[in-house]
Formats: structure tokens, C-alpha cells, sequence
């Protein structure tokens, strides 16, 4: 099913065309890892949301997630497409490339019924070097247009709070102006804000930083396109004045409280041609130079390494491998029928942040035993590997107790509990890896059988000189029996066919060995060692 929906994406795409001023064609394609099903409700598509988070390039790096939200039909995709070109121009000053390219990447087509479902990612997760040198994973994210006629309330709420809640810039995409509706949908959206700031220990804002890009701006001798224009008319609408009514001024106070960072960008229309040609696919020519001028100071300013924000939740920075777990976490919420109260959200959170930890933690235990008895690493004694265990175990510990989590210490018990049991079942696994080294172990089969049979051999001579041959006889048919049983055994061992034939035989002389051989070697040993000391004692 998930491959009938990437060929889907794949097949309205034109791929004959450079997307930048390089000429480089698209190494990406849109994946459809949030679907909204035919009943309403939403389903993860895990393996590909994994195939693109945990590329072993990238999956260790720390993500910034670029996510366009907001009504359908309002150039959501169009946009992105643009961001594309200025990721895979790879900072080049004319990375909207030659005025004759059509615009590729995400689907998008003119028209007034909706073209985008579900939550699509880009595959390809661009690199980028910060001012500080640490290289990041950059993740675009398109989202289905809210407030069309298939759509219903929830779906809109889940969709726009999903992409909010994983992503670490969210482009709030409108039209004409930053209307009160917008504002109170955007309320609605994030509640879940609303409440972590309220509950959670960090009282830290939830989200990160939103940009209410303002579509077809028509008014620039009031505000001028742009940023400043924007953050202008920003601060106009979110201004909070003692003549509001309550309930405006409340809806003001929340976002204002639920994001780190809120900015404004005024774009004007892109032309008659965009908005009337059916035909028109991108080409720059079409498109109004002041528009395209815009479209310059935009995408930087969201794109630039200089301007790049880092997915952080409760104040740690999140990895790729990290995001997996949290989308997998906030899906969990929106399998049932009803919206979930925000608490369920918040919860939710908690359980990612938490499993998160978990999974660090047990990374860690699993690289530091690796050095110890690794595959290519010799036979360590036990009581050795015990101790290396132990320690190791405390130092995995320590890192989960000391990592940020939100829910609080009782919340987090389980998950500690649940970090135990999994290094517990690792140990073990270590363990057995450890003893399939020891070439003792390997011969204790053959030798617990071999002195078996010499024990059978005496018996037997001492049966025949007894006259007792039925019983002489049956010594010897279990001699035979267990060359048998000792020859197939090396023959599994050397073919690898009959694995459990195997297995029981080891088992068999596992049991001879612990319950009958290595009680009386003790024992005959034990006795030796006190004849002799008997014996000294005597002689001094």
C-alpha cells in the first residue's frame, strides 16, 4: 500500500528538467508517511517515515524540520518547491536557476479542488553546516490543506497540530491578510501548547518558531512586502489592549505563549498566469518579477544556515533516530475516533521524551559491552563479564536518570524499569555470544560422550568377567549408540543441516555433565585432596 502511494507522488512529477542554477536533477521524491483514511481516521506509514529519518548519513544529526501549513488551494506545495531549489542549489546565489525550468518536487497543480493528503516528507534530508560548524539534517514537510470539503474539523486540528508538534519552523500559510479566524484556529491548533506550558517542569514553550507567511498581500503602501513589512503587521494584529474584548485578548496571550519565536512575511501576488493558466508548470517567466524578487529574501530567510532552528523538545535537541519515536508516539493519539484532549498530547510527549531516553540509554550499553565482547572480541571469563556488565549497566543508568524528560520522576519509572528489562535481555544475549567463544564449551559434548563410553567399556569387562553378557551386551549397544549420536553430531556441527538433532545432543550430555560427571569429578577430587592431606598430616 505504501508503495501504490509513493508511485502515486512519483508519477505527476516531471523529472526531465533542472531544479537549480547547478542544472542538478532531483535525487528526492515525496513520501506520503501520514495517511488519512476513508473513516477519518490517520495512519503511520513507519517503514517509510524510517527509510527517510534513518539513512545512516544523517541519522545521528540533529533535524530541522521546515513544515507549510494552512488552507488548501494556497500554494502550499508551490512553495516548497521553491525550497527545494535553494536547498539543492546548495547556497548558490542563483539558486532559482533559469527562467524556462519547470518547478518540481512536491505535487502541485493549479486548480480550485485539493491535491496534497495526509503528511508527505522529502526523501532526500539535505545536510547543512551552521555558523558553528556542526553539520545538521535539514527535513521539508508538506501538509494537507485544511478546510476543504473532505475534510473535517479533526482532520484539519490533527493534521496542522501534527506538523506543529514535529516540526522546528512551522510556515503558517495565508491569504490576503492575518484574519481573527486565523488566529483562532491557530488557538485551537495549539492547545496542546496551551497545556505543556501550564504542566510541564520546564515551563518552556512548546513549540518553536512560527511564521505567518501572508499570501496575494494586496495593501504594501500600508505595509510594505517582506519582513519588516510583516513583523509590522504582526505586531498590529497580536497587539493586546484593555478595549479587546476578554476572549481576544486571551487568544493573543496564548499564542504569544506557545511559541519561542513568531515572525511575518508579506508576499505579493505571483500574476494573472499563475492563478489563470491551467497550464502553467513553474516557469519563472511566468511568474511576476516581484514576486521572484520576494521569493529571494523568503527562503533565505528560512533556509540560510544562519536562520536554520533546530528541532528541540523540553530543551534537548532532537536527532532523526529521536524524531521516529516521537512521531510514532503523537500517531498513537490520533488512531481513536475523537480528537484527544490536549493532556493526551501532552502525555504523549512525555512517552517520546522517555522512549527517546530509553533508547539512547541502551544504545549507549550496547556500544560500551561491543568494546568488551564484541563479536571480534576473545573469550572473556564470566565473573569478568559480570562485572564489565555491571558497570556499564550503571553508567546506561545514570545517562537516563540525568537526560531531560518531561512527566516528571514517577512518570519516568516505567521507562526505567523498561531500560533494565531490555539491558537484562541484552546481557544475556552478550552472554551466550561470549560462551559460543569458550573451545571448551565447544568440546564438553564430545568429552562428556567419550567418557560416557569409557565408563560403558569398563562396565562392559566387568559384566563379561561376571558372566552377566545380557547386561555386558546392553554396555555395549549404548557404546555403539553414542558413537552414532557422536558422529551425526559432528556432522551437524560441520553442515549446519538438523540444527535441533543438535541441539538435543547437547542438551543430553548437558545433562550428564551437571547431574552425574561433574558431581563425582568434584567429589573424586575432593576426596583425593583430603587422602593427600590426611597423608602429610601423618607423615609430619
Amino acid at each position: 500500500m505504501a508503495d501504490t502511494e509513493h508511485r502515486k507522488y512519483r508519477d505527476v512529477l516531471n523529472t526531465s528538467a533542472p531544479v537549480s542554477a547547478t542544472g542538478d536533477r532531483l535525487a528526492g521524491e515525496p513520501v506520503q508517511v501520514v495517511k488519512v483514511n476513508d473513516d477519518h481516521s490517520f495512519s503511520l506509514d513507519t517503514k517509510a517515515l524510517e527509510d527517510v529519518l534513518l539513512q545512516d548519513s544523517i541519522k545521528d544529526r540533529q533535524v530541522v524540520v521546515v513544515s507549510v501549513a494552512g488552507a488548501f488551494r494556497k500554494g502550499k506545495s508551490f512553495l516548497l518547491d521553491f525550497f527545494l531549489r535553494y536547498l539543492n542549489a546548495e547556497d548558490s546565489s542563483d539558486w532559482l536557476g533559469d527562467n524556462d525550468s519547470p518547478l518540481e518536487g512536491f505535487p502541485w497543480r493549479g486548480g480550485a479542488e485539493r491535491d496534497t493528503t495526509g503528511i508527505l516528507l522529502w526523501s532526500e534530508v539535505f545536510v547543512s553546516t551552521l555558523p558553528s560548524g556542526k553539520e545538521v539534517a535539514v527535513l521539508l514537510m508538506d501538509t494537507q490543506g485544511a478546510f476543504d470539503q473532505q475534510s473535517t474539523v479533526k482532520d484539519c486540528a490533527t493534521v496542522f497540530a501534527l506538523s506543529t508538534m514535529v516540526s522546528s519552523i512551522q510556515v503558517y500559510n495565508l491569504t490576503s491578510n492575518i484574519q481573527e479566524d486565523d488566529l483562532q484556529h491557530l488557538q485551537l491548533f495549539t492547545e496542546y501548547g496551551r497545556l505543556a506550558l501550564a504542566e510541564s517542569e520546564t515551563k518552556a514553550k512548546p513549540f518553536q518558531n512560527l511564521e505567518f507567511l501572508v499570501r496575494d498581500w494586496s495593501y504594501p503602501y500600508d505595509y510594505a512586502f517582506g519582513q519588516e513589512g510583516g513583523n509590522s503587521l504582526l505586531e498590529r494584529r497580536l497587539l493586546i489592549s484593555d478595549k479587546q474584548h476578554i476572549e481576544l485578548q486571551s487568544i493573543r496571550r496564548h499564542i504569544k505563549s506557545c511559541f519561542h519565536k513568531i515572525g511575518c512575511f508579506l508576499m505579493p501576488h505571483p500574476g494573472l498566469k499563475v492563478a489563470t493558466n491551467p497550464h502553467f508548470d513553474g516557469r519563472l517567466h511566468d511568474i511576476e518579477g516581484e514576486f521572484i524578487n520576494q521569493l529571494r529574501s523568503l527562503v533565505p530567510s528560512i533556509l540560510s544556515p544562519d536562520n536554520l532552528v533546530v528541532k528541540e523538545i523540553n530543551g534537548s535537541e532532537v536527532t532523526c533516530r529521536e524524531l521516529v519515536e516521537y512521531f510514532k508516539a503523537y500517531m498513537k493519539i490520533y488512531e481513536g475516533d475523537e480528537l484527544p484532549e490536549p493532556k493526551s498530547m501532552l502525555q504523549a510527549t512525555a512517552e517520546a521524551n522517555n522512549l527517546a531516553a530509553v533508547a539512547n540509554a541502551k544504545a549507549l550499553y550496547i556500544k560500551e559491552m561491543e568494546k568488551i565482547c564484541g563479536g571480534d572480541k576473545p573469550y572473556l571469563r564470566s565473573d569478568q563479564l559480570q562485572q564489565e556488565h555491571a558497570e556499564i549497566k550503571d553508567k546506561s543508568l545514570t545517562q537516563f536518570t540525568t537526560t531531560k524528560k518531561m512527566g516528571g520522576s514517577e512518570f519516568s519509572q516505567q521507562y526505567q524499569e523498561k531500560l533494565d528489562a531490555e539491558i537484562t535481555e541484552a546481557f544475556e544475549n552478550f552472554n551466550k555470544q561470549n560462551d559460543s567463544k569458550n573451545i571448551f564449551a565447544h568440546a564438553r559434548t564430545p568429552a562428556t560422550l567419550f567418557a560416557v563410553m569409557v565408563v560403558l567399556y569398563v562396565l562392559s569387562g566387568i559384566l563379561a568377567f561376571l558372566y552377566l553378557e545380557s547386561l555386558a551386551n546392553l554396555c555395549t549397544l549404548a557404546i555403539y549408540i553414542i558413537i552414532a549420536m557422536l558422529t551425526f553430531w559432528a556432522y551437524v556441527r560441520y553442515s549446519g543441516d538438523y540444527r535441533e538433532f543438535g541441539v538435543y545432543v547437547d542438551q543430553l550430555a548437558e545433562t550428564v555433565w551437571e547431574g552425574v560427571l561433574h558431581p563425582l569429578y568434584c567429589k573424586v577430587m575432593q576426596q583425593g585432596m583430603h587422602t593427600a592431606l590426611s597423608s602429610k598430616v601423618k607423615t609430619n
